[in-house]
């Protein structure tokens, strides 16, 4: 009987040590987790869904569609600001949807990052979107604090104008530690000012501590070609009939990431590429020969990427057709399209 319990006391133990083990499982790093999210694409961010569910384009089996497809995370595009009442909280519904989406991209097995996407505001007047941004993360950080590690979290896209380097970098300083206060460890996904521009990457400052946190930036250059018929870009609404890509043009794609990358090793820190389409204004063999070279090239930068977007325009899937733009899928998941 001595030596059961001699045996049954070392399992126990042997037990709680693995139990300990597990529990002090470290967070994934954030070079970890860039490789998990590997090739993504932007989702929902002006689907009539975030006002009325019924209404919504996008629907759960797309969720599937996109895994099947072969990408790996989706970028949830998220304009909350609207739906806040005066004092700055998000009603139910709204939060209802944001479950929906998260849920749905997880189960599909997807990697999720929650991107607020209230640039403009933000930009535009910073005093005004300070306590907004704020509020935001408080109640979207605190509701998803128990999501697993492949949630992630992208505090604002493309700050630009006055939100200049020196005002988004303060508003770093505070906002981090807001988020980390409910998600310790979580990844958090940061870019740079003017747009999220690879020319401004080096001007982010950010806390040399926190090692969760994946660097963004976006690239639609040359915008003559990417933009071309943009109606809300005035310079080029009218242009139309640029082609691409030249060797010159491909190699200058390279350049541009040689530039990222050496900082991205410089300061050890990973990097997303967050944005880059080509619209419907240019030829597709232009935008297929384009979207191939910078997806392609970011893949020998070790850069993870999500292309702008699933539908609306950019666009991956073509709603009308509920298929594949399949020119584009290809450019982006060889073999697919």
């Amino acid at each position: 009987m001595r030596a059961f319990w001699k045996g049954a006391c070392a399992l126990a133990l042997a037990a709680m040590g693995v139990g300990m083990a597990h529990a002090a499982k470290p967070a994934p790093s954030a070079w970890d987790q860039d490789r998990v999210l590997g090739r993504g694409v932007n989702i929902i961010g002006y689907d009539p869904l975030w006002k009325d569910f019924r209404q919504g384009h996008f629907k759960t089996y797309h969720f599937f569609k996109i895994r099947q497809a072969g990408f790996t995370t989706v970028r949830i595009v998220l304009q909350s600001f609207e739906h806040m009442d005066k004092h700055n909280q998000l009603p139910q519904k709204w939060i209802d949807t944001l479950d929906w989406a998260v849920n749905g991209a997880t189960h599909a097995g997807l990697n999720v990052i929650v991107d607020e996407h209230d640039y403009n505001l933000c930009s535009e007047n910073p005093d005004a979107c300070h306590d907004k941004l704020i509020a935001f993360w408080r109640q979207v950080g605190h509701h998803l604090r128990k999501r697993n590690s492949n949630v992630m979290f992208e505090l604002l896209n493309e700050p630009h104008g006055p939100l200049d380097a020196a005002k988004w970098n303060a508003t770093l300083r505070e906002l981090i530690p807001i988020v980390r206060r409910d998600n310790p460890t979580r990844t958090l996904v940061i870019g740079p000012t003017q747009w999220n521009s690879l020319h401004q990457i080096d001007t982010l400052e950010l806390p040399e501590n926190d090692r969760h946190i994946i660097v963004t930036f976006h690239y639609y250059d040359p915008m003559r070609f990417t933009h071309q018929g943009a109606s809300w870009v005035p310079a080029f609404a009218n242009v139309s009939g640029v082609t691409c890509c030249t060797a010159e043009e491909r190699a200058k794609i390279d350049s541009d990431f040689d530039q990222v990358s050496a900082w991205s090793k410089a300061h050890d820190r990973p990097i997303l590429l967050g944005e880059f389409g080509a619209r419907e204004g240019g030829d597709m063999a232009s935008r297929v020969a384009w979207t191939s070279a910078v997806a392609r090239s970011a893949e020998r930068h070790e850069f993870a990427w999500t292309y702008w977007q699933f539908d609306g325009d950019f666009i991956v899937w073509d709603m009308k057709k509920d298929d594949w733009v399949r020119p584009i899928l290809g450019a982006l998941i060889p073999g697919k399209g």
